[in-house]
């Protein structure tokens, strides 16, 4: 059966986005108070419900919270390292070695945070501590396409049109590239294969789009129907009555942690450490597990189910049994997979 040839939309939403978000004005060493980024859109919903009030009610701390990508997060703090912008860092694993390599994290002193006793010690080291696990894999609308199965079914004839294609500059697009070029013989470090099988699809895709906010938005208006994400962005969006379901690819799931870190030359450092403490409490930890918002706990109080799918993960130790990426090795090579997938994909 032949497919018809559909117009390719291209979404540069991201920077445009980010830049017309507004910077609360920082008060100069106040008491009561922190500045913290947080990812923009279901991570800052879920903050601004749970965590905000949580560190009001238990330690008296106002939070101004600024939606920002972890990249530009760095960026900021590396243009303004004397006087930071924010007094923490919310990263996953890529620009956490940024971070630190650039001298932009203060050492993790876990004895400031008392809930750290319900955490294995394998979620904190000198730099930081996990605050949630994330799952990457694939999301589909099930009402319009049949349920694909693992990486390579995104390039069949029968999702042209249908698939919405993010770049290396999230966590979970940078690991689910990584993914598909295995598929074609690539490796952790030798993502060429992927760039060949994108540019050869290209006539086919439906959406390039460039950051989360993007994908959540795109998914919902129905301009994509199959797109790689992570667990927590499709539940929040089935949360919102969007048809959509999350699929473990064949070749196994992706797992990594986003962290919180303690930003050097911080305003209010005591007050980052009371902020990363509530959020590694018991209560607040099964709050933000909860649906709609679906963080998976890195609190041993807050077992993994029964608020998670069956089927998805039953533990922290199965998490471990997930596809791990080593991002000491990946940081170095992403600067430039992101420069060339600007200049040969996103045209």
């Amino acid at each position: 059966m032949s497919t018809p040839a559909l117009t390719r939309r291209t979404l540069l939403a991201g920077g445009a986005v980010l830049a017309t978000t507004t910077l609360l004005p920082r008060p100069a060493r106040a008491a009561g108070r922190i500045v913290a980024p947080v990812y923009p859109g279901p991570w800052e919903e879920a903050y601004r419900a749970v965590v905000l009030p949580a560190v009001k009610k238990t330690q008296d701390v106002d939070t101004v919270l600024t939606p920002l990508l972890a990249l530009d997060q760095v960026a900021k703090v590396k243009a303004s390292r004397s006087a930071p912008p924010f007094d923490v860092f919310l990263l996953d694993p890529g620009p956490v070695v940024v971070a630190v390599e650039d001298g932009l994290i203060e050492k993790f002193d876990p004895s400031r945070c008392k809930n750290i006793m319900h955490l294995q010690k394998s979620f904190y080291d000198d730099w930081g501590v996990s605050v949630a696990a994330q799952i990457v894999g694939i999301a589909y609308n099930p009402k319009k396409v049949e349920r694909p199965k693992g990486w390579k079914d995104l390039f069949e004839p029968k999702y042209y049109g249908k698939v919405g294609i993010s770049g290396f500059g999230t966590t979970f697009g940078t690991s689910s590239l990584i993914e598909i070029s295995k598929q074609y013989g690539g490796s952790m470090t030798n993502v060429d294969p992927a760039f060949e099988q994108l540019k050869k699809w290209l006539p086919h895709v439906g959406v390039i789009a460039q950051n989360p906010v993007a994908v959540n938005t795109l998914f919902q208006q129905g301009q994509m129907d199959v797109t790689y994400t992570n667990f927590q962005t499709v539940s929040t969006l089935k949360g919102r009555g969007v048809d959509i379901e999350f699929v473990k690819p064949d070749t196994g799931p992706i797992a990594f942690y986003t962290t919180l870190h303690v930003v050097k030359n911080a305003a209010n450092r005591d007050n980052a450490y009371k902020y990363i403490d509530t959020i590694l409490s018991t209560e607040v930890q099964a709050a933000l597990q909860k649906p709609p918002y679906n963080l998976l706990s890195v609190n041993k109080n807050v077992p993994l189910q029964p608020d998670m799918p069956a089927d998805l993960v039953k533990s922290h130790a199965e998490l471990a049994s997930f596809v791990h990426h080593d991002w000491r090795v990946i940081a170095p090579l992403r600067a430039g997979w992101i420069e060339r997938f600007n200049k040969e994909i996103r045209q």
